[in-house]
């Protein structure tokens, strides 16, 4: 696999399961990831029995588990029989989904996720263990949703608001450069969102458009350089919705990267509108890629 100077090194991929289609289908994916990285899939399944141990018997318990311990099996032995060559390891854990997929991940691997768990709703909610994970991850998530509509284009998109998203557009150039794809860089400007309530300020929207297209220019010109045989293409579009652009954008990618945004909620980070919208929405894999520092804010 030809690598790049400035692109980063990805871990191992780490999928969690529960017996769900959509934890399921996020396996098969994040195998297919695993293979093109030629890096090792960790296949983890928690049951969250050891904090319900004085309510569950023993029974219970062992039927759980001997449950679990099948699940990780079956799951393997699919995968093996598509990815012949690919490295898996199973991890059982009687703790919670979110803390037991943290420690499997480590400091530089990738989580995968489905859409939605056991419980949720069909084909809407992103469910609990996915929304926690992506909320305060410290590495990249990937939730796996869609229709399949972009499956095969050949067409990887990142989201750039400004220069900050430039390790974003990083790991989508990756992406695009393992899976023998290109890369589409597409930055959406909210005029109300820059100019807040001073409608007065409308009069210098192209003063603020050119502020704009310099964001993109300047993470666009970043990528060429460090990616010189990547096909790269870059749009700016103006809407109201951001989230909603985006969405649409997603119906003909295989893979949506953006980054993790995030703002201090009352019980702990909470994800951006537009990033919440996506994860919930988004007709593609969406994935997040953590600001760290400074660099984190709001995306509206």
């Amino acid at each position: 696999m030809k690598g790049t100077t400035g692109s980063p090194e990805p871990g191992p991929v780490v999928v969690g399961v529960d017996g769900s289609a959509p934890a399921r289908r996020a396996a098969l994916w994040a195998a297919a990831e695993a293979a093109c990285r030629g890096s090792t899939l960790r296949i983890v399944h928690a049951t969250d029995t050891d904090s319900r141990v004085l309510h569950l018997s023993g029974e219970n318990i062992e039927r759980v588990h001997r449950a679990g311990h099948e699940l990780l099996r079956e799951t393997a032995a699919a995968i093996a029989e598509r990815y012949s060559g690919l490295h898996v390891t199973t991890e059982f854990s009687g703790g919670a989904a979110v803390p037991s997929l943290r420690r499997a991940v480590g400091l530089r691997g990738t989580v995968v996720v489905g859409n939605r768990g056991l419980g949720g709703f069909k084909n809407l909610m992103l469910g609990s263990v996915g929304l926690k994970i992506a909320a305060d991850a410290t590495t990249p998530v990937v939730v796996v949703r869609g229709t399949d509509d972009g499956e095969g284009s050949g067409v990887m998109l990142a989201a750039v608001r400004d220069e900050h998203d430039a390790e974003c557009a990083r790991y989508a150039a990756r992406e695009a450069e393992i899976h023998k794809a290109s890369l589409r860089l597409l930055h959406v400007w909210n005029i109300l969102g820059s100019v807040g309530l001073a409608v007065t300020m409308l009069d210098d929207v192209e003063a603020l458009a050119g502020e704009n297209l310099h964001h993109l220019n300047a993470v666009t010109d970043r990528i060429r350089d460090e990616f010189p045989t990547l096909n790269v293409r870059a749009e700016a579009e103006k809407s109201l919705n951001v989230a909603g652009v985006l969405v649409e954008a997603s119906r003909q990618v295989e893979l949506l990267v953006m980054g993790g945004r995030r703002t201090p909620g009352y019980i702990g980070p909470t994800l951006g509108r537009a990033t919440h919208s996506l994860l919930h929405h988004a007709h593609c894999p969406v994935q997040l890629i953590p600001r760290h520092g400074s660099a984190q804010g709001s995306d509206s």
